[in-house]
């Protein structure tokens, strides 16, 4: 079985740090993943705000890519960034059960000189590293274990649903398990899967910061040293508005949020700069563990 990667635009630019772990952290596994290429933007966001049938394009021409790059084979597309991975398996989904879309998304293919047949599974990296490396492989890699680590574990609300099926879609647990496996300690909480605010911070900020105050204040009272997260939007939200949060509220809010790849990277002994955590705004402590 063959892995593509398509990084979207996000972990390029502003979630670069996601994009390097991951490759750094698969490389480690021996888990061999290589870049879609030609590709483009999935057509998230904006694009669905304007012309929706357009962002199914868009994602429609990433999957028409893989699949014609695996001839005669089922691919397996990994798709880190939650907005992505929402917007490849709805384009696969609503290409099925609107017959519509789907004959406007094949006649927008068949005009560029493409065409899908549905050969494409979409894949998150918690997926493929719990389903396809497995924990047994992960603790094996661990020579350096983050124990003493308080973890929150956040997913976000597009992770794992509306369509994912690897996990749960209420109480994930699928980076909890891993984070575990490398020594840390994860929490039980209420905020893993709440929304954090997405582009309102960008557009209603008061009630962007709102949502993403409520996320960090939930984590702080518990005592965690840190936020880990699967989502390039989340990491963005949850960490760069820190200051306007603290002055909105009169509440000193500052805590490291980091992707669960550089955490496992870490555990790993992988360089940090290659995890990319010299990028992180907070740096990533380590309590000493309990003796």
């Amino acid at each position: 079985m063959r892995f593509l990667y398509y990084p979207g635009c996000s972990l390029k630019s502003s979630g670069r740090a996601y994009e390097e772990s991951i490759l750094a952290v698969f490389a480690k596994l021996d888990f061999p993943i290589e870049e879609l290429a030609d590709w483009n933007c999935c057509g998230a966001t904006a694009y669905m705000g304007i012309d929706e049938k357009k962002a199914f394009a868009l994602a429609a021409r990433n999957l028409a890519l893989a699949e014609q790059s695996f001839d005669g084979e089922t691919v397996q597309l990994v798709a880190p960034c939650a907005a992505c991975y929402l917007v490849l398996l709805k384009t696969q989904k609503y290409m099925v059960e609107y017959k519509s879309i789907g004959r406007d998304i094949t006649s927008a293919l068949n005009a560029v000189g493409l065409e899908y047949r549905g050969r494409v599974q979409v894949r998150h990296p918690l997926d493929v590293l719990i389903r396809e490396v497995g924990l047994d492989r992960i603790r094996a890699a661990v020579s350096r274990p983050v124990e003493g680590m308080k973890v929150a574990c956040y997913y976000g609300c597009q992770t794992v649903r509306p369509f994912a099926e690897y996990d749960d879609q209420y109480n994930p647990m699928t980076m909890d398990h891993l984070l575990r496996a490398c020594g840390a300690e994860t929490i039980d909480w209420p905020a893993k899967v709440t929304c954090c605010g997405a582009m309102l911070n960008a557009t209603i900020e008061k009630v962007g910061q709102r949502r993403t105050y409520m996320i960090l204040h939930e984590a702080i009272r518990r005592g965690v040293d840190v936020v880990a997260t699967a989502c390039p939007l989340c990491q963005f939200n949850l960490e760069c508005f820190q200051g306007q949060i603290s002055h909105r509220y009169s509440d000193r809010v500052q805590l490291p949020v980091a992707y669960f790849t550089q955490i496992l990277g870490k555990a790993m002994g992988l360089d940090e700069r290659a995890l990319g955590l010299h990028r992180l705004f907070i740096p990533l402590r380590q309590r000493a563990a309990a003796v």
